[in-house]
């Protein structure tokens, strides 16, 4: 899929073209590259998602629109929208990322997502990020339920689906560290002794990461 592609499907057309190249480039390939405007873009939605929740739930606490907004935001999220928008498919990477998946990896498919919002600020204001940000938003806050229980975390269910089964827990190994000291990278695998199975998860932090790797083995246990 185009640069062209994915500004059509987003619905913005660009008028600067070099910004939604920068967009889908990562640091692998080299400079420049989609970091900065990642930042910029991970910035702009937290306040249009906080803003899509205040205005849509006026009287939900402040509690419950933080935990939309987390849910909302995190990684799986944006990786889900990334799909859709076909963000893999024109990432330009190094060739190291290629041959090791670097296209389908959650991390850097959410990084690139936000990048986009970043670069359609940068190219045509606020408003112009916000209407896409809504518009990809929108089926994800179709499906908000305020008052329904708490989504348990992908830790917390897995274990919970191995207990109920009299199976062993699960234990995380963190297999490698990347990245500068202020954006690093963990890759953290998940391994599970009966049945034998072992999913690798990425995040910005151990956390994440595990958090990624346990949703993985949760899914292919129950497929």
């Amino acid at each position: 899929m185009t640069a062209e592609r994915i500004a059509g499907k987003l619905g913005h057309a660009f008028s600067d073209s070099a910004l939604l190249r920068t967009a889908l480039t990562h640091r692998s390939y080299g400079i420049p590259n989609n970091e900065r405007l990642e930042f910029l873009g991970d910035g702009i939605l937290d306040f249009v998602v906080a803003d899509l929740l205040y205005r849509r739930f006026p009287d939900l606490p402040e509690g419950d629109l933080s935990r939309f907004r987390a849910n909302l935001v995190r990684q799986d999220s944006l990786h889900q929208l990334a799909l859709g928008v076909g963000i893999g498919e024109a990432l330009r990477l190094g060739e190291g990322e290629l041959r090791s998946g670097g296209a389908s990896r959650p991390s850097i498919l959410a990084d690139a997502l936000e990048a986009v919002f970043g670069a359609v600020y940068l190219d045509a204001g606020f408003a112009a990020a916000a209407e896409v940000i809504g518009r990809l938003y929108q089926p994800l806050l179709d499906a908000l339920k305020p008052g329904a229980a708490p989504q348990k975390d992908a830790k917390t269910r897995l274990q919970e689906w191995l207990q109920g089964r009299k199976k062993p827990l699960p234990r995380y190994e963190l297999l490698q560290t990347s990245g500068a000291a202020h954006q690093q990278n963990f890759e953290v695998a998940c391994i599970i002794g009966n049945p034998a199975l072992r999913t690798v998860g990425e995040g910005s932090s151990r956390r994440i990461a595990e958090q990624v790797a346990a949703d993985l083995a949760l899914k292919e246990l129950k497929a």
